[in-house]
């Protein structure tokens, strides 16, 4: 029996990690893969016939299942509180607000009268459907965020109401579900009046103290830096157990309170936190579906008939526009923010476990509360798989996206960096270059360049920064520890793959200054530090662009400029690009586009002036 438990949960994990990796090779939602994945794991054994049941989560975990879940849904909603600055919602504040209010309650109210007429339910199990579905949550509009990149304020409003209206539309199917089972409109009113109550001042309130005494006791370093993310959980754990003693299902609106409230306060620094929880979010949301997909049956789906995707598609093509409109009345929002927005509703995690412990209360007095789970699963699927398929073309012609942004931040703004980011903005590369020196800063501008003045290590620098169809990052200061610092700050948006700086200076006994470990990707060759840099371009080289041939392919241009040219750019046939990096060897073909430093020709491309803060 032990083994066949530690089987199970080995499996569990090593579908969902492989999930998440294919769909990441596949550019395709990785939530669509987890529940396949999950749900033809699960029915193995009616597929193959006599199979122990390792996969079968009832079998491994037993009762503990619904806890098991439900906290690690507490621990996805916290790390979604942690992303939220309520800065960047200043401009948008009124249309989030309206979303997780009215959007809402139109949609509980369109989704419970369609599974009714539609569906067949009764109105009781039909509110209860409707309530679970006006849920969508950060386990799948993260995801989907990453591969669609909207523009910075539309991307902001998404994943606000995403994260915001999960632990609210929790709370709206807990005290449904209680309504129904209570029999009369009295009982009814006193369980949703005194539910909402207890929900905003017992859970609001313990969030709130949480969050600001795990600030103060990291300020006055009263826990040691190895457990602060241990204690973190903790607090998490804690709070949401209480909570939902309290108040059933509250504990999750006390996890996010806690998350934003903590995100937002100027006690101390938590980044080190957000960064663990990120990589904890990605497990436990690759165990999360492949352990209630792999619950639902062939037998469950087949008791659906035709009208549960005609119900489907009324929540897609009526009820999320409907509630999208009546959020966004007077709103600053254009009509191609309006039109994604109304196109990307897909359900999580939570609409999944909430239905999983409903369905099994409500059976005994409703039948066709049998339906609850594989319902709620089909419209996750659906939903799931009709958005992460084509909100990405949808959102590329409505001109609100770029999901493969090929721009460069250049960290840097002094003579060379300038002249570089000349040579890439007229190839029609999109650049942004900041420094905190305000000659640099004042240079770059008078040059045309888009350029921002300040501390790229600052508190709210990825709020502040218009990072539209910026991709990558290239740090190319003179300071090595501040290279180093801002490739560890952008590697959380762009990836370790896609962060680049110089590379050290070489100290004392020939030992390069800084530890391998601490660094991004190095540019161009590990013998090109800044100073070199400086050097060769004070002799004389320049930065040009040449576009290659089948009769003049990089070969023959090393032969015409000599071998002491350096590659550093390759824009592709297609658009793409490659930055040179010390541990990759540059391949460059014809229809190419290589941007060089070597000697100059008789037409330079971009000559070095003289730099009098250098």
């Amino acid at each position: 029996m032990h083994g066949d438990i530690m089987l199970g949960l080995t499996l569990i994990v090593a579908l969902g990690v492989s999930a998440q990796w294919i769909a990441w090779r596949l550019r395709i939602p990785s939530i669509l893969l987890l529940l396949v994945f999950g749900f033809l794991a699960g029915n193995l054994r009616h597929l193959l016939g006599h199979v122990p049941e390792v996969l079968n989560p009832d079998a491994v975990l037993g009762d503990m299942l619904l806890p098991v879940v439900s906290l690690f849904v507490a621990l996805i909603l916290y790390e979604g509180g942690l992303t939220l600055n309520l800065r960047e919602i200043t401009n948008v504040r009124g249309v989030v607000r309206n979303l997780v209010t009215v959007g809402i309650l139109v949609t509980w109210v369109l989704a419970t009268a369609a599974a009714h007429w539609i569906v067949g339910l009764d109105w009781r199990v039909a509110s209860v459907l409707g309530a679970l579905l006006v849920v969508s949550g950060p386990t799948v509009i993260g995801p989907m965020l990453r591969l669609l990149r909207p523009k910075r304020q539309l991307g902001s409003i998404i994943r606000w109401e995403g994260i915001v209206n999960d632990p609210i539309g929790a709370l709206l199917a807990v005290l449904v579900f209680e309504v129904t089972l209570s029999g009369d409109v009295q009982s009814a009113t006193s369980i949703a009046v005194f539910g909402v109550l207890k929900t905003l001042f017992v859970a609001g309130g313990l969030g709130t103290a949480g969050a600001l005494l795990l600030a103060l006791m990291l300020r006055r370093h009263w826990i040691p830096d190895y457990l602060h993310n241990a204690v973190s959980m903790a607090f998490v754990i804690v709070l949401f157990t209480l909570t939902d003693h309290i108040q059933p299902e509250s504990g999750l609106f006390t996890a996010t309170v806690m998350g934003i409230v903590l995100a937002n306060q100027r006690l101390a620094r938590i980044h080190h936190i957000i960064e663990f929880k990120e990589h904890l979010r990605v497990m436990l949301i690759s165990t999360l579906f492949i352990l209630l997909s792999a619950r639902l049956t062939f037998d469950q789906i087949s008791q659906l008939g035709w009208g549960s995707l005609f119900f489907v598609a009324v929540l897609i093509l009526i009820v999320r526009p409907a509630a999208v409109v009546a959020s966004t009345l007077g709103s600053g929002i254009n009509w191609r923010e309006r039109a994604l927005l109304a196109w990307l509703a897909p359900r999580g995690i939570v609409a999944a476990a909430v239905s999983s412990v409903f369905a099994l209360r409500l059976e005994q007095e409703y039948p066709e509360a049998a339906l609850l789970g594989p319902l709620t699963f089909l419209v996750i699927v659906a939903t799931v798989a009709v958005y992460g398929l084509t909100a990405g073309p949808l959102a590329r012609w409505l001109g609100v996206a770029d999901p493969n942004p090929q721009g460069i931040l250049l960290v840097g703004a002094h003579s060379w960096a300038r002249a570089l980011a000349e040579v890439l903005h007229r190839e029609g590369i999109r650049v942004l270059l900041i420094d905190s020196n305000r000659t640099n800063a004042s240079a770059a501008r008078m040059a045309g360049l888009p350029t921002y003045s300040g501390n790229v290590l600052g508190d709210f620098i990825e709020d502040e920064l218009d990072l539209q169809g910026i991709g990558r990052l290239l740090a190319v200061t003179p300071n090595d520890e501040v290279n180093a610092l801002a490739v560890q700050r952008f590697e959380r948006l762009f990836g370790q793959k896609e962060v680049y700086q110089m590379p050290p200076a070489i100290g004392r006994g020939g030992k390069k200054r800084l530890a391998h470990d601490i660094h991004g990707r190095l540019l161009f060759t590990d013998e090109l530090t800044y100073t070199r840099m400086l050097e060769r371009v004070r002799g004389g080289s320049v930065f040009r662009a040449t576009p290659l041939t089948e009769s003049f392919d990089y070969e023959a241009l090393r032969g015409r400029f000599g071998f002491d040219v350096v590659p550093l750019v390759i824009k592709r046939a297609n658009g793409s690009l490659t930055i040179i990096a010390a541990d990759q060897d540059p391949k460059p073909k014809p229809g190419d586009t290589i941007i060089t430093l070597g000697p100059p020709d008789e037409k330079p491309v971009a000559a070095l002036k003289p730099d009098p803060t250098q």
